[in-house]
């Protein structure tokens, strides 16, 4: 196998990342979808909304497009810094207040919002505090959150001898918000395809995503990178479990 294809990797490796933008990947990298559309619910449960708040934003790239249904008072956290600094510019000439928050930082603390004060709370992919959650909401308030299945890409991992699965799944996560004083409106997961069409892209998406391999390279993978490129040639494209979960819940209005 030639140097020409771990220089390529490398290259990739060297790739700027930034915000939640995987357009670098477009056409290399393509995942199924669930039958549900996160977009169009969080677009429905924004409507009428007092005030909200979208948890990890990211870059504010795909809170931007729900602009048509912000309510007055639309907040966004975010909790990596290069991040905060693009959400902002980007969201900020939407109305859109922008709060440094990292939802898996112990010294975070407590949301920084006043209990009962928002409408609705978003989290696509960001982790989250069920009990903080339900303090946030105002009664009848909605939860949306979408999230990556544990076992989504778990064989992808397991080629680089990670076995163990991520905890997160459906059963765990609805058993946290029902605890919390939530009741469930909707829970419901599925799995279908992640497919690679060059391993310079796994490269790329293991770099964004440093949680799937830790301490990830490609010096350091190099001889995994290679059985995946002969893979590749044989089978034509790399193909992995792809798994979400999607949970609506409301906080409980007192009798």
């Amino acid at each position: 196998m030639s140097d020409e294809l771990l220089e390529t990797w490398l290259r990739e490796e060297a790739e700027p990342f930034a915000g939640w933008d995987f357009s670098h990947l477009k056409g290399r990298w393509i995942e199924e979808d669930p039958p549900w559309s996160y977009e169009a619910l969080a677009r429905a449960g924004l409507h009428g909304a007092r005030a909200a708040v979208d948890l990890g934003t990211g870059g504010g790239e795909r809170l931007a497009r729900l602009a048509d249904a912000f309510p007055s008072r639309m907040f966004a956290t975010e909790g990596y810094p290069p991040n905060v600094a693009l959400a902002r510019q980007r969201l900020a000439p939407l109305g859109v207040m922008v709060v440094a928050y990292h939802s898996e930082d112990v010294v975070g603390g407590p949301l920084p919002f006043a209990s009962g004060s928002l409408s609705v709370m978003l989290a696509r992919h960001e982790s989250y505090d069920a009990r903080e959650a339900a303090r946030v909401l105002e009664p009848g308030g909605l939860f949306l959150t979408q999230q990556v299945h544990g076992r989504s890409l778990a064989d992808l991992r397991k080629a680089f001898g990670i076995v163990t699965a991520l905890d997160v799944t459906l059963e765990r996560s609805v058993q946290d918000l029902r605890d919390a004083g939530l009741t469930i409106d909707r829970a419901e997961e599925w799995c279908g395809a992640s497919t690679f069409h060059d391993v310079g892209a796994v490269v790329y998406a293991l770099r964004a995503l440093p949680w799937e391999v830790p301490r990830f390279s490609v010096v350091r993978h190099e001889a995994v990178l290679r059985t995946l490129q002969t893979r590749l040639e044989r089978e034509g494209a790399l193909r992995f479990t792809n798994g979400r979960f999607i949970i609506a819940a409301r906080k409980v209005v007192a009798p």
